[in-house]
């Protein structure tokens, strides 16, 4: 059965179809798989496996009974921060370690009513805060292609449960680059879709105006599999946009040729490692002999994009947050002595260095003085770097570039210099300020260590930047590499 494991999600699919597996038996061995790599990599949280065990075996039920579709009775597994009725949904933090959750996030029952077989809770940065997968109340997460190393964040757990062929797909959460970085640095595929595109309710929000669910997976193909059935309007989520959702594995197939890439200035300046840029113009070459035309582009405010999102996304921060008071639910210090007590040490004790941290930053750009000098002046700058896109997006249909300035770095390394830490995201932040649909695929790698090609595209082009990325796919085999210990 260990055969099974390099499968894709497609392959997966057709061999559930051809009967040459049962979904139990898919489930078992992706079970023996995270038990065996779970003191290496600690990338869950959670595992359940008597809930997958009797999926899988529901799942088997309609495939005999020739229902059911191509998605049942492939396993997954999601980020703790999707809440999953009935089972724990921690995000990361002391502050719900022993949350139980009441009701499944609207991903979690649309996969799970599409027939996916839940295997376990994907450990992350606390509260979705981090870029390096540190941060978590739970120890941080080991890249499987060398476990001194960070797998990236704040989806870490899913990008190297995915890379270590633990499950074939993950779900997973975009604040400011979280699926794209991790899946560069963990040699996998992963898509942040449109803000909008996949509903929100029931996923534990860091920053409203900037979180959004997506997926981990190995192949672009994969990817399209289970987007089409997370997508969707949602009314229970206001900020859920009510558009049709296309067939996006339809759309794989289509030629390349004509598409304008742009190349985008700014991400090939300074701060960029030479050998991420070698390998990302090499992959742009391989599409350029597929008919795509290269022009560069420049979005002149791209450079402020990182302080604008660190004022904005701690300020929704600080508001989200702050329902984390020990009255509700969650941590509640021991004792207090008064209400004050209560807030103070049921916060001090419950929530980690790093969220501390933003949610004071938080507070304060937010507070009377300092939010017309802060706040509302990154909000500003953020419309500066949708404008921007918005006229790129004028003369070309995607933007490509690095998705990293480096490879996966040490564990600890960063740790204690938080702006050199936020700096990873210097690719991906864009993206989440203007809402916009990106994608990050293996395109090589530095030594033993893969680096991610990243694809934005303007607002509900996930069709277009999936095809592109299949594209590159067939011609290359750099998303089929599998860390050393895990084939």
């Amino acid at each position: 059965m260990s055969a099974i494991s390099q499968k894709t999600l497609a392959e997966l699919a057709a061999g559930l179809r051809a009967k040459e597996f049962s979904s139990v038996e898919l489930a078992r061995a992706a079970l023996e798989r995270i038990e065996a790599a779970q003191p290496r990599l600690n990338a869950l949280i959670s595992v359940t496996r008597e809930v997958a065990l009797a999926q899988a075996a529901a799942a088997d039920r309609e495939i005999a009974a020739g229902r059911g579709n191509a998605l049942t009775g492939i396993p997954l597994l999601h980020k703790d921060l999707f809440c999953t009725e009935g089972v724990r949904t921690t995000c990361g933090s002391r502050m719900l370690d022993e949350f139980i959750a009441p009701y499944d996030a609207t991903v979690v029952s649309r996969l799970r009513s599409a027939g996916m077989v839940m295997l376990g809770k994907t450990n992350m940065d606390e509260f979705a805060m981090g870029s390096s997968n540190e941060t978590s109340y739970y120890g941080p997460v080991r890249n499987p292609w060398d476990p001194q190393l960070v797998p990236g964040g704040s989806s870490g757990g899913s990008a190297a449960a995915v890379a270590a062929r633990l499950a074939p797909a993950a779900t997973a959460t975009d604040t400011g680059g979280s699926i794209r970085q991790p899946a560069a640095l963990c040699g996998v595929t992963g898509i942040k879709p449109t803000y909008g595109r996949v509903s929100r309710y029931g996923l534990i929000a860091f920053a409203s105006s900037l979180d959004q669910g997506g997926i981990i997976c190995v192949s672009a193909q994969d990817a399209a599999l289970v987007l089409r059935a997370m997508a969707g309007f949602d009314p229970r989520d206001s900020t859920s946009v009510n558009r049709p959702v296309p067939d996006y594995l339809a759309g794989l197939e289509r030629s390349v040729s004509g598409l304008r890439v742009g190349l985008l200035k700014e991400f090939f300046d300074k701060g960029l490692d030479a050998e991420n840029e070698r390998l990302v113009r090499a992959a742009l070459e391989v599409l350029k002999g597929l008919g795509v035309t290269l022009k560069e582009v420049s979005l002149p405010s791209i450079s402020l994009s990182v302080p604008a999102y660190y004022v904005v996304a701690p300020a929704e921060a600080s508001s989200n947050l702050a329902r984390y008071d020990g009255v509700r639910y969650g941590y509640r210090c021991k004792d207090p002595q008064d209400l004050t007590d209560l807030y103070r040490r049921t916060r001090g004790e419950g929530f980690g260095a790093e969220v501390k941290r933003r949610i004071m930053t938080g507070t304060y750009v937010l507070s009377a003085g300092y939010y017309d000098a802060y706040y509302l002046k990154a909000q500003k700058v953020r419309q500066l770097i949708a404008s921007d896109f918005e006229r790129a997006f004028g003369e070309v249909d995607v933007i490509m570039g690095p998705t990293t300035p480096t490879p996966a770095f040490e564990l600890g390394a960063k740790t204690a210099d938080p702006i050199t830490m936020y700096l990873n995201d210097i690719y991906t932040i864009g993206a989440n300020l203007a809402g916009l649909p990106a994608v990050s695929i293996p395109c090589g790698f530095v030594g033993k260590l893969p680096v991610g090609l990243q694809i934005i595209g303007p607002h509900f082009a996930e069709e277009r930047l999936l095809n592109a990325a299949h594209a590159f796919q067939r011609e290359t085999d750099w998303h089929r590499r599998v860390p050393p210990g895990y084939a």
